[in-house]
């Protein structure tokens, strides 16, 4: 999914006073919010100040140079970076990727290809948003989201939250070992601890309710030492 550019807010670094501003034009007029600043310092007290989606960085920058910068950044952010190099340096651009560049480009350079590297940088760095389904049937087993309902033919299971977003999970990842880290962190909302017995309990219990409704609970299989399985 493209992102909106008037959401997204990139930061131009570069020393060259009219480039600079060339740039943030081109920028402007895409659609996008921008900043922009004229040596390293500048660009990590922009940072500090506000956030940016992305920061399209020229290595030759006075006060504190692009990798410096691109070192720094990567202590605390993963804002993705664009490092702008001169044509032919190729050491400077292996330099910028080794240091958390994302991409890179080489002054002289296309507007319409820069355009389309910001875009696509952008879209990558998206956190993808999976739409899950409003139900889910395994063999007159019927899951609702919306209600955390769950049942076997006509007969309601009494399942508790917890154990409801349990079977849940292992029901839309059918065929699949998902492990009790994952379980945690999905469905009691916690780090699992070294000790951590719960998930064992909340698992006993949904098998014992499936089966007495009639359906086989011991389809929700423990897979030694990786994890839990519905077959």
């Amino acid at each position: 999914m493209t992102p909106n550019p008037s959401s997204c807010r990139i930061l131009i670094a570069e020393d060259d006073a009219e480039l600079n501003q060339q740039i943030t034009t081109m920028m402007d007029d895409a659609g996008y919010q921008t900043g922009s600043c004229l040596d390293g310092e500048a660009v990590l007290e922009a940072v500090a100040r506000q956030p940016y989606q992305l920061i399209l960085l020229d290595l030759m920058l006075p006060k504190l140079d692009g990798i410096s910068v691109l070192r720094l950044l990567r202590k605390s952010s993963r804002i993705p970076v664009i490092v702008v190099t001169a044509k032919g340096a190729e050491e400077e651009r292996i330099t910028g990727l080794r240091h958390g560049a994302d991409d890179y480009i080489s002054k002289p350079f296309n507007q319409v290809e820069l355009l389309l590297r910001v875009e696509a940088l952008l879209r990558r760095a998206q956190p993808m948003v999976v739409e899950k389904p409003e139900a889910l049937e395994i063999d007159q087993l019927t899951l609702k989201l919306s209600d955390l309902q769950a049942r076997v033919g006509a007969e309601d299971l009494e399942l508790t939250a917890i154990q409801f977003n349990l079977l849940w999970e292992l029901a839309a990842n059918r065929g699949d070992v998902l492990s009790k880290a994952y379980l945690s962190r999905e469905v009691l909302n916690r780090p699992l601890g070294a000790y951590d017995r719960s998930l064992d309990m909340h698992l006993s219990r949904v098998r014992r309710k499936l089966s007495r409704a009639g359906w086989r609970g011991e389809r929700l299989q423990t897979v030694r030492g990786k994890g839990y399985c519905l077959k």
